[in-house]
This record gives C-alpha cells, sequence and structure tokens, in this order.
C-alpha cells in the first residue's frame, strides 16, 4: 500500500489526502493558457464557475500549466479565488516554482532533473516542505535522460523499465533532502508501458502514484486506452490519482475518470475499496438509436450531460431512441425518457409516469429529476 500525502487544507483550499486508504482521485489538466484579463468580470466568474462545475462532476484536481512568472502570478490570484486545489505545472526555472509557493497552490509538479543544479532543487523543496506543499514527480516517455533514451533505443533497456528508473533517481533526491510529501507519475502513450512501470515501481516503492496513458488522442481513442490501462491497474490496487489525457474538454476527462472508477467498482477487486465517492454519482444510460428512433436520444443526452453529471444523486438516468423496447430495457432506471412522434414520455422503473409534447420535454424532465 502507498504511504498518504496531504494536499490542500490551509486557508480556502480543500483539505485532500493522496495515497493509503483514501479514495483514488480524479483529476485534469486546464487546457489554455489564462492571462490576468481572464480572471475579471464575466470573464473570471465563468472560470470560477467552471471549475465548480467540474468540482460537483467529481474532479478533485485541476493542473495548470506555468510556463513563466506571470503565469505564476495569474494561477496564484485565481487559487486565491476557488476552493479547488490547483496544482502548477512547472518546467526548467526553479523560480517558477517558489513564486508558485507564495500562493495558495496545493501543490507543484516538476521534474528535478531539469530543474537545475543542487541548489536550485535544495531550494524548492526547503521552501514546499516550510510551507506543507507536497510536489509531483512527473516522469515523461518522451524526455527521458539521454542515457536511459540511448539503452532504450538499443535494446537494452525496455520503455518501462527506463521510466521505472528515471523515478527512482528523482526519488533519490527527495530522499537526500529527507522530502517524503511527494508523488510519482511515469507517463507513457503505450497502455502496455503504462502498465508495466506502474507495476514495476509499486512493487518498490510505497510513494502514490498518479496513473494515466499521455497523449492518448481524441476523445473515443483516448478513452479507450486510458481505460485499458487504468482499469488494470486500478484492479491491482495500483494508483492513487488518475487523470484521463484527452484531445478534449477538461469536462470530458473528469467525466471519463469517473465512470472508468464506476467500472473498476463494477469489476470488483483491489479497485473497490478505493475508488470511493467519486465513483458514484448520476449513471446515464442511453439507447445507440436505430432506424427505430422517434427521440433524438444524442442530443438530449449531450445536452443534459453536463448538468447531470454535477448532480449529488446516486440515481440511474435512461435516455430511450423509442418506446418499442424503451421503457422496459431501461426499467431499472430511477428516471427515463423517450418519444414516439411529437410525444414525450418519461418513465420510472419502467413505468410511463407522464406523457407530454415534446417542446415540454426538458422542463418535465427538470421537474421529475428535482423530485428524486
Amino acid at each position: 500500500m502507498s504511504r498518504a500525502v496531504a494536499i490542500g487544507g490551509f486557508d480556502h483550499v480543500d483539505a485532500l489526502s493522496i495515497g493509503g486508504n483514501s479514495p483514488v482521485l480524479i483529476q485534469t489538466m486546464w487546457k489554455d493558457s489564462l492571462g490576468f484579463s481572464d480572471l475579471e468580470g464575466k470573464a473570471g466568474e465563468a472560470i470560477i464557475e467552471r471549475i465548480a462545475a467540474l468540482k460537483r462532476m467529481g474532479c478533485s484536481l485541476l493542473r495548470f500549466a506555468v510556463p513563466d512568472l506571470e503565469a505564476a502570478e495569474v494561477l496564484g490570484n485565481l487559487a486565491e479565488m476557488v476552493s479547488m486545489p490547483l496544482v502548477a505545472d512547472i518546467h526548467f526555472d526553479y523560480k517558477i516554482a517558489l513564486r508558485c509557493l507564495d500562493f495558495p497552490i496545493a501543490k507543484i509538479r516538476i521534474n528535478p532533473g531539469n530543474i537545475g543544479s543542487r541548489e536550485r532543487v535544495e531550494a524548492v523543496l526547503s521552501k514546499a516542505a516550510a510551507k506543507n506543499r507536497p510536489i509531483r514527480i512527473g516522469v515523461n516517455a518522451g524526455s527521458l535522460p539521454p542515457d536511459l533514451r540511448d539503452r532504450v533505443d538499443s535494446g537494452d533497456l525496455s520503455q518501462a523499465e527506463a521510466l521505472v528508473e528515471a523515478a527512482e533517481r528523482e526519488l533519490a533526491i527527495f530522499r537526500e533532502f529527507d522530502f517524503s510529501a511527494c508523488l510519482v507519475s511515469m507517463k507513457a502513450s503505450s497502455v502496455a508501458d503504462t502498465i508495466r512501470a506502474n507495476r514495476l515501481l509499486a512493487e518498490r516503492t510505497d510513494v502514490p502514484l498518479h496513473i494515466g496513458v499521455t497523449e492518448a488522442g481524441p476523445l473515443i481513442a483516448g478513452v479507450v486506452r486510458n481505460t485499458a490501462a487504468l482499469m488494470v491497474l486500478l484492479s491491482e490496487g495500483i494508483g492513487d490519482t488518475i487523470r484521463v489525457s484527452l484531445s478534449d474538454t477538461v469536462e470530458r476527462e473528469a467525466i471519463a475518470g469517473r465512470e472508468i472508477l464506476a467500472c473498476a467498482i463494477d469489476s470488483g477487486g483491489a479497485a473497490v475499496d478505493r475508488a470511493g465517492s467519486q465513483g458514484q454519482g448520476v449513471k446515464i444510460v442511453s439507447c445507440p438509436r436505430c432506424g427505430r428512433n422517434s427521440f433524438d436520444t444524442h442530443g438530449f443526452t449531450e445536452k443534459w450531460q453536463p448538468a447531470l453529471y454535477a448532480m449529488d444523486k446516486n440515481i440511474t438516468v435512461a435516455v430511450m431512441g423509442c418506446v418499442v423496447n424503451g421503457p422496459g430495457e431501461a426499467r431499472h432506471a430511477d428516471l427515463g425518457i423517450t418519444g414516439v412522434g411529437n410525444k414525450v414520455l418519461i418513465f420510472r422503473y419502467g413505468k410511463v409516469i407522464r406523457t407530454i409534447d415534446a417542446a415540454d420535454a426538458d422542463g418535465a424532465f427538470r421537474e421529475e429529476l428535482g423530485q428524486l
């Protein structure tokens, strides 16, 4: 079992724990750069609400790229405005990490090997320790140290073994400075390498692991690849926080992570005790649609998905394409909707409770949802 690392819990920032017996946490990464003007007026309000919605969807941590000192200032200002723990992702310049630690930013992601000299690494670790801020060591297959990359190219070392060796080198630096509030991620675009690397390191250390497949691709490909890797690792009790990396929105990354944890619960094994509330909430079932379709399942599901995933309810909602099999196939649903012609039917546990005009579907659905 991994050791527990505390995150947040100061000022107004949510207190979390990663590792140990704590639930597996879902996180995502903001897709765009931010400037000071983005935090002002209605634009700022929209960002704050979007982060709040991510939290309601089950996302616990939100990471931002911080390429320079101005970005550190912007992220620091944002961290003062929201309760979700924010993570600063930093490369190369240790001064950026030091500045981020002046704000209520909950965690720092660095690669000690590219931060610079021993003195610079010590400065970052010393200040992080004084501020009680954890650090994630991020190792990527695409940026391995030259000697390890050469050994992989020559066949002397597998990609997974190289990732683990790189991580162990970084951990050795942390041990040298007696810094234990750390996590590790080893990211590869290969499902097999991701599984093997995390298995190997989990056997050798109790450091909490951040798992996921990097550069996994667009929505469908990315979800498939991440599911293939994460389900294996979670079923073996490996992984303390997950990010489903997608060439898509932060909301879809969070939803995919939640669904993967829910599947891990359904499949049993070591993941059940660790999924916690992150794998619960509204479950959406919907038919794929066919030639019998008389209700726009795709459009209705797309429209309602964000609101449903943000609800604090453990219910099943069914969106079915026709009345031929819809209520019967979804008779387990707490609430369902389907249609025929210009009429829409709302049902509970397979029994139709309302028949309304299609124009009134959203309002009626919202009313019934509110009564659950």
